[in-house]
């Protein structure tokens, strides 16, 4: 069904960082047909090699849950994580696979935080989204109420909202109230536009990036990861502290 894919890396220069250091992406879609990611599981199983080829060697994939779009649960992200291991082994590529999720901040994650044991990676470390237009304006109490329940907020990729970019203390007070921050690799290349990449590289600088992800969707953020290789913030991202080496 499946067999060994040619890497896009392969005219990479030797010479530039690669993703061996992180060794675990912690931000993926994977898992086929959930969510906005992987449409078949060939995509899955295409995806994953080139990770495995970019050095990632553990991955934590993260399918959307959000009422509007993406009810999934824990039970239909486990068993799609089950069928995505089965069809690895049918390949060469040797990936450690784990699944959490990344939740969108809406009713239907307050009524499941209320009443739900969440899916959570590493240290009940639980990545969690906000809308890109509309400031949630509760977002501090829901902080509180995660930490509450023993959970550690992880905000994915904060470099991406236009009100907290204009508005850096903002990145300060949720570091300062306990909230880890996950950035995108490709913002620093200029991915997800120029705002996004200034602020990336202005969280790198201040150390306070804790996780970076490869947000995986489609085999065109791979062409793009290709790119922050060359980025001089890349090589300042891996020399710092990150989370992603100890998951």
């Amino acid at each position: 069904m499946f067999s060994k894919i040619k890497s896009l890396f392969s005219n990479t220069p030797k010479n530039l960082p690669d993703f061996n250091t992180l060794h675990t992406d912690m931000h993926s879609h994977l898992i086929p047909g959930i969510d906005d990611g992987a449409k078949s599981i060939e995509d899955s199983l295409k995806l994953i090699n080139e990770l495995y080829g970019l050095g990632y060697r553990k991955l934590i994939t993260t399918p959307h849950i959000m009422s509007d779009h993406f009810r999934n649960t824990p039970e239909n992200i486990l068993s799609g994580l089950q069928q995505v291991k089965e069809a690895l082994k049918t390949t060469a590529v040797e990936m450690e696979l784990e699944a959490a999720a990344e939740y969108y901040i809406d009713d239907l994650f307050v009524k499941k935080l209320e009443e739900e044991q969440l899916l959570t990676f590493g240290n009940k470390y639980l990545l969690f989204e906000v809308s890109y237009i509309n400031y949630p304006e509760n977002i501090k109490e829901i902080i509180f109420n995660m930490q509450i329940k023993g959970y550690k907020p992880v905000l994915a990729h904060p470099e991406r909202y236009p009100f907290w970019t204009r508005k850096f203390n903002e990145y300060e007070s949720f570091k300062d109230s306990g909230v880890l921050l996950q950035i995108n690799l490709n913002s620093l290349a200029g991915y997800y536009g120029m705002d996004a990449k200034k602020t990336a590289e202005r969280l790198i600088d201040a150390r306070m990036v804790d996780l970076a992800g490869t947000d995986l969707h489609k085999i065109e953020h791979i062409t793009g990861l290709q790119n922050v290789r060359k980025e001089k913030y890349f090589s300042k991202l891996i020399e710092l502290n990150l989370l992603n080496k100890i998951l």
